[in-house]
């Protein structure tokens, strides 16, 4: 049996990080770019093209073995006549619907009998949630964008006619967010990770620690079990983040990413089995690996664009002060608030884990100079 031929539709810091495992794995992996320079692109074999062609990513696909995703952009219909001329796709179009149209996802995890926050599909007509609420546009939107807070009504009338049809839902006064990254194979073996902590800013996340600090047993007990019936309710195959806020000792699903996500990245060191190797071995259907921690704590911390163009000069100072500390760059051009890169460290005290990433992200963002 000859090793299998992996194709990623997508080729950002994603599936740069996907190239990794699936080298050490002997897969032969290749990604769709938009650019020969987009971050997968400088670190694997691509194929460029534009993932709305239907024909481009069709040609693309029989190269493969197997079919996967870095994003959630791609349209159903290219999705669909992937699936119609025989490829594997992981994940399937029904199941990517729920990452893609959150409108859709909300129905699902009511079917589930899981907790949603109050929430209505919003066409202009009576709003039934009391202001200030939660806006979102159903698709398109991630990292903070596409999600609005709606002091009144006037304001609702206005959004929708620029946007047409919206999400509402009720604003939590939560006590904080969290996300479960979880796995499923097509033959049904699932595994999660233990709860993350994210902390955000702007609607984008800067910092996650795993595990959630001081989480009762019970309830994390309770929001993995929620993460596994939702992979097996939506024939997940693949990896996901099912975000949550926490309230007491109550959960609320938030969003889904049927991808690797950004609240998963501190398992290249922090766990027996990263989420990147996971997915791929979820998709080709082999034994998935140990979601264990290799220590008490992982700590990762984003790096955003700001006033430092240099990205490598600040490895002098970081690398002597702290060697444990972990470095990932993208190859991405940095900009403004951009996510360019992380930084993780694990160990035992997670006081002096926060600092030392703390002093890492601002001293490679340019916030401090020592």
């Amino acid at each position: 049996m000859s090793f299998p031929r992996v194709g990623v539709i997508g080729a950002g810091q994603l599936a740069r990080m996907m190239a990794v495992p699936a080298n050490d794995l002997g897969i032969d992996f290749k990604v769709f770019a938009a650019i020969p320079n987009d971050s997968a692109a400088q670190v694997s074999h691509f194929v460029l093209g534009d993932y709305t062609n239907v024909d481009s990513v069709l040609e693309f696909a029989k190269s493969c073995d197997v079919l996967t995703f870095e994003h959630e952009l791609v349209p159903q219909s290219v999705i669909k006549a992937v699936e119609a001329a025989g490829i594997k796709v992981y994940p399937r179009s029904q199941s990517f619907t729920y990452s893609q149209d959150k409108l859709e996802m909300r129905k699902k995890i009511a079917e589930l009998q899981l907790p949603n926050p109050k929430w209505q599909k919003y066409e202009g007509n009576h709003c039934e949630i009391s202001f200030p609420l939660i806006a979102k546009l159903p698709s398109g939107g991630y990292d903070g964008r596409g999600v609005f807070q709606i002091d009144s009504e006037a304001q609702l009338q206005e959004l929708h006619k620029k946007a047409g049809t919206l999400l509402l839902e009720e604003k939590l006064d939560f006590d904080y967010e969290i996300s479960v990254m979880v796995a499923r194979s097509p033959h049904d073996q699932a595994a999660t990770w233990p709860a993350t902590l994210t902390i955000q800013s702007d609607g984008i996340c800067t910092t996650t620690v795993t595990p959630v600090p001081e989480i009762s047993e019970a309830l994390a007990n309770k929001v993995q079990a929620a993460a596994l019936e939702i992979a097996s309710g939506i024939s997940l195959v693949g990896v996901m983040a099912v975000e949550m806020f926490i309230i007491g000792e109550g959960f609320y699903i938030n969003e889904l990413a049927l991808r690797p996500h950004n609240s998963g990245h501190w398992s290249i060191e922090g766990s027996e089995t990263s989420q990147f190797e996971q997915h791929l071995r979820a998709i080709l259907d082999v034994p998935l690996g140990s979601t264990a921690l290799r220590s008490k704590f992982a700590v990762m911390g984003n790096v955003l664009g700001g006033e430092k163009s240099d990205m490598y000069r600040p490895y002098l100072h970081l690398m002597a002060r702290t060697p444990s500390l972990k470095f990932h760059q993208y190859g991405k051009e940095v900009k403004p608030g951009r996510k360019i890169g992380h930084v993780t460290m694990c160990g035992e005290n997670l006081l002096q884990l926060q600092l030392e990433v703390a002093h890492a992200v601002d001293y490679m963002n340019g916030v401090i100079d020592e």
